[in-house]
């Protein structure tokens, strides 16, 4: 392998397990919607956030 290789593999490598630190340590905090901009009031009951959780509330309480 050339050095170009090992460095792009080390690269990959780091995102992803800062990707999966983000992810345990956003869970430990106990938000459901993780990528929400409301992620710590969502609930986590709507069906696929779309970014506006105050509106997944309101339709969680007409259904």
């Amino acid at each position: 392998m050339k050095a170009i290789d090992l460095i792009i593999i080390a690269v990959i490598a780091l995102i992803i397990g800062l990707v999966a630190w983000f992810i345990r340590r956003e869970k430990k905090k106990g938000v459901k919607c993780i990528g929400c901009p409301d992620a710590g009031k969502c609930a986590g009951i709507c069906s696929g956030c779309p970014g506006n959780c105050m509106q997944c509330d309101v339709e969680d309480k007409k259904a």
